[in-house]
């Protein structure tokens, strides 16, 4: 990031301007972090141009903002509106993502920059922790004056001709407070800092050592040259550590005093004490016993309960929010949500609901007993009970032992024996979806930065959970439409033995597009197909319905005839998606089956004398891609006995191997199955699917033995 104190070279025109206005702001409205975004040409984006108060490296994930995404600045461009956040809970309510990477206390507001209907950027002011969670009338105006001033020079600089661009990188500003022609240090001053206990060292407010006594270098581990100038966790492997750069951003962000342990290697152990304010922060260093350093109560500010713990569970929930983007079916959530939440949290047990029909349903459970759960399943969402409470007002609630709970729920009675237990509403864009409740087997006080995290990883379940439900619903209407279009039952024909066998995808895939079907012509003459669709959705599926009313229109023309006639049509539709295809003309009188294919895998042949083989059919392309594609016909002898399996690839295909290979594995398997009805010959050919772990693709077989 460009820094005014180092470099103003390059600078966009006006963002001086901007910046000048943005620090008197900060000083008007007592604000310790500020923001100006401004839009990026061609793009539905906004960008960070202006930076004050806080390091570059806290701000990175938020340099670049797509309009449509939920965060403050972006919602408050889009809806025309102040977005206020005056609490971590606010916060983590609101913006879970936002929380989980920023869990500290401060109260944000952010503002669109606009002039007579035309938007020109975004405003965004940080307050530190201790700042009330309700905005002043004041700081309200400053805000309005602030973004009246920025909108009228962004206008006039684009009614002039020179629109205010932003930079490819943010320019970094000194916040009010500060003042970067301050003289140096005296002798004097330099002096009672080494007289000083311990060592102590300055970092400017983009987290760099700006000051090192010798005494902090020697404690440090190396030379205040090596220092002075980089952030101490790139000059310093060791402090390259979770916690140390988490209680860096609690103080820059909080404005309150941190504190945090740190071994430099191979075993000294030092203490560490940071003193923000709008210049920087100030750091005390000492060095303690490896036995001190276990002992939390590090005084006058230890550090918080469980620092190293917080952050494994920010890993935790981190690796559960990516998770969950891979969870298809509300099912999948709950499974992956119990094996996940428990570690994470710390906590012993886990009920999950949803409120389904006036009704708080529990969905998924760990650590409860069946009994316990089936018992306050289903309960009425007028009840008063702290998970339909929680879900009803939207307000998380948490109780450190149960003489809280009993208080603000007097019917209450211990049925778990559990300790503690917190009640989190699943809500999303507004919606509530459900609750989850936590609970822990001791008395379990829950820390403000505890609350944020737990209520941040309700909203990541809630999204989830939404986005869950809403596939359970299309899975469910494409599987009802593809049943209705699939044959119920298949024609009987006294000299034609035919099983049938349908398998959907495998887990969180949805719905294929494979179809089958026997088309009887007279008494000695049949047509069988089988195809697969591309795609796994409801276009997959109808497309689908779409190919077998063709393929039953032309039927008992010859197999090339119908293939082309089919594959017109489909061209013509122009569905966007391809389809393999596989149609044979049975003959039983004349003992003759004659065959065409589309792109589809080939038919297995087992003779009457065991023998199998692998009819690899003149090649085809897939239906839908060229009208004037042909298709050539093969003839076979299909003689009494013999069986003839079609099937799509979902049933042989594994990953990593050659069709060829699996289609000849199928070819194995068949001549192993023996002499046995066509019902039992199925079976045996889609047990090795469904058993399959490594399935994603739906599986249609049809089994024919002439007799």
């Amino acid at each position: 990031m460009r820094d005014t104190a180092r470099s103003s070279a390059g600078t966009g025109f006006g963002t001086e301007q901007l910046a000048g206005a943005l620090v008197r702001g900060m000083r008007d409205s007592g604000a310790c972090v500020g923001a100006v975004y401004l839009p990026e040409p061609g793009a539905r984006v906004l960008r960070l141009a202006v930076l004050s108060g806080v390091p570059s490296e806290v701000a990175a994930p938020w340099e670049r903002v797509a309009l449509g995404a939920a965060t403050p600045v972006a919602d408050a461009v889009r809806e025309r509106r102040l977005v206020w956040l005056g609490s971590q809970e606010e916060v983590a309510r609101r913006y879970p993502q936002m929380a989980l990477v920023l869990p500290y206390p401060f109260a944000l507001a952010a503002a669109p920059i606009t002039t007579e209907g035309t938007e020109w950027g975004g405003l965004v002011l940080q307050w530190p922790g201790s700042h009330p969670t309700q905005l002043r009338g004041r700081e309200r105006d400053v805000i309005d004056d602030v973004c009246r001033r920025m909108g009228l020079l962004l206008r006039t600089a684009a009614e002039n001709g020179r629109p205010v661009v932003h930079d490819a990188e943010p320019l970094l500003v000194p916040p009010p407070g500060t003042d970067a022609a301050k003289p140096p240090q005296t002798q004097s001053g330099l002096d009672f800092a080494e007289r000083l206990p311990g060592g102590c060292c300055a970092l400017d407010t983009d987290g760099r050592i700006a000051f090192v006594t010798a005494t902090a270098a020697c404690l440090l581990g190396a030379g205040p040259p090596e220092l002075l100038g980089a952030r101490p966790w790139d000059a310093l492997p060791w402090l390259n550590d979770p916690v140390a750069q988490d209680r860096y951003r609690a103080a820059v962000l909080s404005r309150r005093p941190t504190s945090f342990t740190a071994l430099r290697p191979p075993d000294t152990w030092l203490s560490f004490r940071l003193y923000p304010d709008a210049s920087g922060v100030s750091v005390r260093i000492a060095p303690v016993l490896a036995a001190q350093a276990a002992d939390t109560a590090l005084s006058p500010h230890p550090p918080p309960p469980s620092a190293t713990g917080r952050t494994a569970a920010l890993y935790h929930l981190m690796h559960l929010a990516a998770t969950l983007t891979e969870a298809a079916g509300v099912q999948d959530v709950v499974d992956r949500v119990a094996d996940l939440v428990l570690p994470a949290t710390g906590a012993q047990a886990l009920a999950l609901m949803t409120a389904e029909d006036g009704r708080l349903r529990i969905i998924g459970h760990r650590g409860y007993s069946a009994d316990l759960m089936s018992r306050f399943d289903a309960v009425s969402l007028t009840s008063q009970t702290p998970a339909v409470r929680c879900l009803t007002t939207g307000v998380p609630s948490f109780f450190a032992a149960f003489a809280e709970l009993r208080r603000a729920y007097p019917p209450a009675v211990l049925q778990d024996g559990l300790a503690a237990w917190a009640f989190l509403p699943l809500i999303t864009s507004g919606r509530p979806v459900g609750s989850l409740v936590l609970g822990y087997d001791r008395p379990h006080p829950f820390a403000p930065e505890e609350r944020a995290v737990l209520t941040s990883l309700a909203g990541l379940i809630a999204q989830a959970l939404d986005r869950a439900r809403l596939y359970d619903a299309t899975n469910r209407l494409a599987h009802s439409l593809q049943a209705g279009l699939l044959p119920h039952t298949l024609p009987r024909m006294s000299r034609l033995d035919v099983a049938a066998r349908y398998l959907p995808a495998g887990h969180g895939m949805g719905i294929g597009g494979d179809f089958y079907d026997l088309i009887r012509l007279d008494d000695t003459t049949a047509a069988a197909a089988i195809g697969d669709v591309q795609g796994h959705n409801v276009q997959a599926a109808a497309l689908m319905g779409q190919v077998r009313t063709a393929v039953h229109a032309t039927a008992g023309s010859s197999p090339g005839e119908v293939l082309d006639r089919t594959n017109r049509l489909l061209t013509d539709l122009d569905p966007g998606l391809f389809t393999s295809c596989l149609y044979v003309h049975l003959d039983l009188a004349h003992q003759r089956a004659c065959l065409a294919t589309a792109g589809h895998p080939p038919p297995v042949l087992r003779h009457p004398d065991g023998r199998t083989e692998v009819l690899r059919l003149p090649p085809g392309l897939l239906l839908g891609i060229d009208a004037t594609a042909t298709y050539t016909a093969t003839e076979i002898a299909l003689p009494p006995g013999a069986v003839l399996v079609l099937y799509t690839d979902g049933l042989v295909e594994v990953p990593g191997v050659d069709l060829d290979e699996v289609v000849d594995a199928l070819a194995a398997r068949l001549a192993r199955a023996g002499d046995q009805p066509v019902e039992a010959l199925a079976d045996a050919l889609v047990r090795d699917a469904e058993e399959c772990a490594h399935r994603s693709d739906d599986v249609a077989l049809l089994v024919i033995n002439p007799r």
